[in-house]
């Protein structure tokens, strides 16, 4: 259902380093892009995550009620995956718990404040 989300940033380099780390915990990596966009991902027919320096040139911003979902696998991989990101220079924006009985998050602003989740779901 999902190709790709895109995301901005204003450093492309801190952005790269920053998503090159965390995104490795997850087994991805960057698989192609140009001077103003990055593409992550596991392999060409699965959900990617670009990164990119906005195409109208003006300031990137988070946008308010945005934000990125990445599969944690179970609670400890979000556990890492958020301290990961918090080492990398995110910023808190829920330390990792269980939110319902079936829903346990983690929350995180990058570098340039985009929200990013990392989570577990367990369904029945």
């Amino acid at each position: 259902m999902l190709g790709y989300t895109t995301i901005g940033t204003k450093d492309m380099d801190k952005a790269c380093a920053f998503y090159d780390g965390l995104l490795a915990e997850v087994g991805a990596s960057q698989m192609f892009g140009m001077d103003r966009i990055k593409f992550y991902g596991t392999g060409p027919d699965a959900a990617m995550l670009a990164i990119c320096i906005p195409y109208d040139e003006k300031e990137q911003h988070g946008g308010n009620g945005v934000m990125v979902a990445i599969p944690g696998g179970d609670r400890a991989g979000v556990d890492k995956l958020y301290a990961k990101a918090i080492s990398l220079g995110a910023t808190d924006e829920g330390e990792p718990g269980e939110r319902n009985p079936v829903f346990y998050g983690a929350y995180v602003r990058d570098l340039d404040g985009n929200k990013l989740c990392f989570y577990e779901m367990k369904m029945g």
